[in-house]
Parts: C-alpha cells; sequence; structure tokens
C-alpha cells in the first residue's frame, strides 16, 4: 500500500496550507456530535521548551571524554576556541531554525524544512537515515553510557560487567519508551526536572575550578598554544566533536505543533537555552584544565570522574549517578522529540500510516514512540556504535545544512511570508556554509568512514521509489499492512468510535 504524498504550499500570509488529513473536507461537513478531535495537545511552555533543549544537548559527552576536541587541536587554547567557536555556530543554528519554526508552524524540524524548500526525494532520505540508524544507534549510545554510570558506585573496585551495563540499559530504553507513550505531561515534567539535575552538575564542576583559579592554579594555561598544531585533518573531527556534543539545539522544531505562542517561546527558549549551554561547556572545559593537565585529559576515559576524585573527595561518588541522570534526560528528550519527526513524515505519506495515530485517551503519538523501541535494541546489541555514528554523523550535518540554505532561499522565493522572528542574513549564509564546508571536508579527512556514511544514506533513493512512488504492491505485503494498521488502529483509537483524528487520517491507494 502506498500514500499519496501530502502536497503543501506556501499562502501569502507564510502559513503551511495543505491537506493535512490526506483528504479535502467535503463541503458542509461537520464533526459528529460530541466528538473531540484527537490531536497533539499544545503542552510545551516555555520553561518545557528550555528544558527540551538543554536536556537533550547536555549528555555525557562533557563530563565524560572532551578529549576529542582536544586531541584534534593539539594544545588546550585552541580546543577552548574551537568549544567557544562551536557554541556560537550551534546558536547561529539555533536562531536560523527559530526562524524556520515560527515561519513554518509544522512540527518535524529539518524534514519538514527539507520538505518544503527540496522537495519529498531528499525529505524522505533525511526521515529514512534517521529512522533506521541515526536516532537508534545515538540513543543506544547514549543509553550505554547511562547504564554504565548508574552502575559505577556499585563496582568501585572492579569492572563492571558488560551483560550487566547492557541489562540495565535495556530497562532504561524500555523506561523513556513507556514513559513517552504514557503521557505528554510527565515525561515533559520528568525531563525539567533532569535539566536542573544536568545543571546541578556542571555546577559541581564549574565552582571548584573557579575556585581553583583564584587559588592562582594556571599552570595548565600556560603556554596554552603550545603543543602539536592543528592540521587540516583534524579540525574537522574537532569541529565533528564539538558540534555533537551541542547537537540537541534543533529538538524543539520537531515539536512545534505542540509549543504554546511559538512565535514568542521558541525563539525564547533556544537564545536562553544556548547562552546557558555555551557558557557551561566553556567554563567546565576551563575548570578542568585547572586541575588535569592536557597529557592527563587524553589518557582519562572519563574526565569528569577524573576532576571530582581529586578535588571532591567522597562526594565524587555522586558525580556518576549524575551523569547517569543527564544521560537519562537526554534519553527521553531524543524520544520525545524524534517520535514527533516519525509522526509528520507518517502524516505526509513518506512512513506507514500507523506511526501518525495518536492515542485517543492519553494524546501521545503511541506508535511512532514505540517504533524505536526494537531498533534501538537492535543496535544496543549489536557492533561498534561510535563507528556506526562515525559514519553517519556527516548526513545529520548535511541535511541540517541543506535546511538552514533552504531559509536563504525561502527569502529570496518569498520575500512577503509572515516571519514573526527574522536573523540577519549573514547567520544562515555563515552557518550553513561551515556545515557543507564541514562534510566536504570530511570526505577529505575520512573518507573511508563518511563515504560508508554516504553510501547508507544514498540507500534511502531505491528506497524511496520502492516504498513510495511503486503502486503495484503484491497482495500478500497489502494483506499484512492492512493487519498491522487495523491492530494499531484498535490500540490507538476507541474501538466504539473509530473516529481518527485529523492528524492521523489519510487517504491510501490500494
Amino acid at each position: 500500500m502506498v500514500r499519496k504524498p501530502v502536497v503543501s504550499t506556501i499562502s501569502k500570509g507564510g502559513y503551511l496550507q495543505g491537506n493535512v488529513n490526506g483528504r479535502l473536507p467535503s463541503a458542509g461537513s461537520k464533526e459528529p456530535p460530541g466528538q473531540e478531535k484527537v490531536v497533539l495537545k499544545k503542552k510545551i511552555t516555555l520553561l518545557r521548551g528550555i528544558s527540551i533543549i538543554i536536556g537533550t544537548i547536555i549528555g555525557a559527552g562533557i563530563f565524560i571524554s572532551p578529549k576529542g576536541v582536544l586531541q584534534n587541536t593539539g594544545s588546550v587554547g585552541m580546543s577552548l576556541i574551537i568549544w567557544t567557536v562551536c557554541g556560537v555556530l550551534s546558536l547561529f543554528g539555533a536562531l536560523s531554525y527559530a526562524e524556520l519554526g515560527t515561519s513554518i508552524k509544522k512540527s518535524g524540524g529539518h524534514y519538514t524544512y527539507i520538505l518544503e524548500v527540496f522537495g519529498p526525494l531528499p525529505a524522505f532520505v533525511r526521515v529514512w537515515v534517521e529512522l533506521l540508524i541515526i536516532r537508534p544507534a545515538a540513543t543506544a549510545v547514549i543509553s550505554l553510557a547511562f547504564g554504565r554510570y548508574i552502575l559505577e558506585p556499585f563496582f568501585i573496585q572492579c569492572e563492571i560487567p558488560e551483560l550487566a551495563i547492557k541489562l540495565i540499559t535495556a530497562v532504561g530504553i524500555t523506561t523513556v519508551m513507556v514513559l513517552n507513550s504514557m503521557s505528554v505531561s510527565w515525561s515533559a515534567r520528568i525531563q525539567i526536572l533532569l535539566t536542573f539535575c544536568k545543571l546541578t552538575a556542571i555546577l559541581i564542576i564549574i565552582v571548584p575550578g573557579v575556585m581553583q583559579l583564584i587559588k592562582g592554579q594556571t599552570q595548565h594555561f600556560k603556554d596554552a598554544f603550545s603543543g602539536r598544531d592543528a592540521s587540516i585533518m583534524g579540525l574537522p573531527l574537532a569541529f565533528y566533536y564539538g558540534m555533537y556534543a551541542y547537537a540537541g539545539w534543533f529538538y524543539l522544531n520537531f515539536v512545534t505543533e505542540e509549543v504554546e505562542n511559538p512565535e514568542k517561546n521558541i525563539p525564547l527558549a533556544i537564545c536562553i537555552s544556548m547562552a546557558i549551554v555555551t557558557i557551561g561547556y566553556v567554563l567546565t572545559n576551563v575548570a578542568y584544565f585547572t586541575t588535569i593537565s592536557a597529557e592527563e585529559l587524553l589518557l582519562s576515559n572519563a574526565v569528569a570522574v577524573t576532576f571530582s576524585e581529586r578535588l571532591l573527595g567522597n562526594f565524587s561518588l555522586a558525580v556518576p549517578i549524575f551523569v547517569a541522570l543527564s544521560c537519562f534526560g537526554s534519553m527521553n528528550g531524543g524520544v520525545f522529540a524524534v517520535s514527533r519527526l516519525f509522526y509528520v513524515a507518517s502524516r505526509e505519506g513518506h512512513l506507514p500510516e500507523i506511526l501518525s495515530m495518536i492515542h485517543v485517551r492519553k494524546h501521545t503519538p503511541l506508535p511512532a514512540v514505540i517504533v524505536l523501541h526494537p531498533l534501538t535494541m537492535i543496535m544496543l546489541f549489536s557492533g561498534d556504535l561510535d563507528s556506526l555514528l562515525n559514519f553517519l554523523s556527516f548526513a545529520r550535518w548535511l541535511f541540517i545544512g541543506l535546511a538552514v540554505a533552504g531559509l536563504i532561499y525561502l527569502r529570496y522565493k518569498h520575500p512577503d511570508m509572515h516571519r514573526p522572528f527574522k536573523v540577519p542574513l549573514f547567520i544562515p549564509a555563515l552557518f550553513s556554509f561551515t556545515c557543507l564546508f564541514m562534510v566536504a571536508l570530511s570526505l577529505y579527512s575520512d573518507p573511508f568512514s563518511t563515504g560508508i556514511g554516504f553510501v547508507i544514506t544514498l540507500t534511502g533513493v531505491p528506497a524511496y521509489y520502492l516504498f513510495i512512488i511503486w503502486d503495484k504492491k503484491p497482495k500478500w505485503f497489502r494483506r499484512m499492512s492492512g493487519k498491522i494498521f487495523k491492530h494499531f488502529q484498535d490500540l490507538c483509537v476507541e474501538p466504539e468510535e473509530k473516529f481518527f483524528s485529523p492528524c492521523c487520517a489519510s487517504e491510501w491507494r490500494i
């Protein structure tokens, strides 16, 4: 079965117009009396928006191993410059997304913006790679860090068994999926709590670091730019590490339709969040170097633990718990946001229709959440996840760069488009150029990993023609799809009502 993709256009007022139902309402049609439309509610306030961004950005990386940036820059001074520059560039990207999110009031983030500017094929390729590889692998990686650090206080004198880590990780992943399936409000409240835990963990590192500076512990900053010179091969990898640590500023745009007063709250949430994260990241790295030398940092597998053991004494045992909570917050925020991407892609006809269903009582995109569970479990118990993410990191920045470049295109193609928030044109121009330049340079500096990622991404092209364009599916495929669809319809829609929300129903060709 193939569903007709939804065609959207931009009206003179700048709002997206289109058949969000997959069918046009008949003249004079009315909703049945007493029947409420089942839609995702606007429950994302400014505070919840800030918690989604900060809570998703701050994961394990800043606490565990910021050595990737140092390793590829060669000096303390250059690494701090890269952390600062990556923060500013991320802010530029976030501001560009603030304009896109307030102009195109649809959830879905990069997928939606690429769909509106470049058409269905690039948008499908983006969601294809996200669904099959990027999101399951990214969730598995951050979840493994959660499992390792939640067990750290119980295995102080010995190595943590890998099986124990994976079992606890599986429990954490399942908990996140259940939470996001059951309640939008509770997942948002827990995200706020975990965001405060993350900021507390950063303050636990920054405050002692500042005290060290006051005491004159600046020996590791002397000759800050001495050491191995940064090479053209290492800089793009350093940027990848830095930008990966800041990744998450775009997740609020995945849930635009659920944000209260998006014209005001999206820009505010983005600006406040990026200022806090950038200042926090730079000061955290400065704090590390007040106590740990560059050589020691490169040898450490968990920089925050090494730092706390030297300065905090017995209180250092709390640091792994804070790292674990930080990872759990990133897991929760990522699943919350990306499930909306799959929901929107299904609504547009690029993923199976069952993923655009909403639970009638809980008002959550239940199928779009739980589809990640088996895929993440496969990734968890499979091969080298870090290498897999390296293969596909270029794809993330390629499509984000294209989405921001689409903002420039819309400025010239639709100059009268309603833009409640507008950034100077040099901001999206500089950000998109940097993203595309990093992607091109990575092809030169790491052709093997980037080449594999490029090939995996290209598999989305034949998949588009096979699953979206090809109408004559075998009968067994259509019967199986119909049974799966019916099962989720019974789960997500009241059996006695059989009523779809306008965002769920759509027209299929069989």
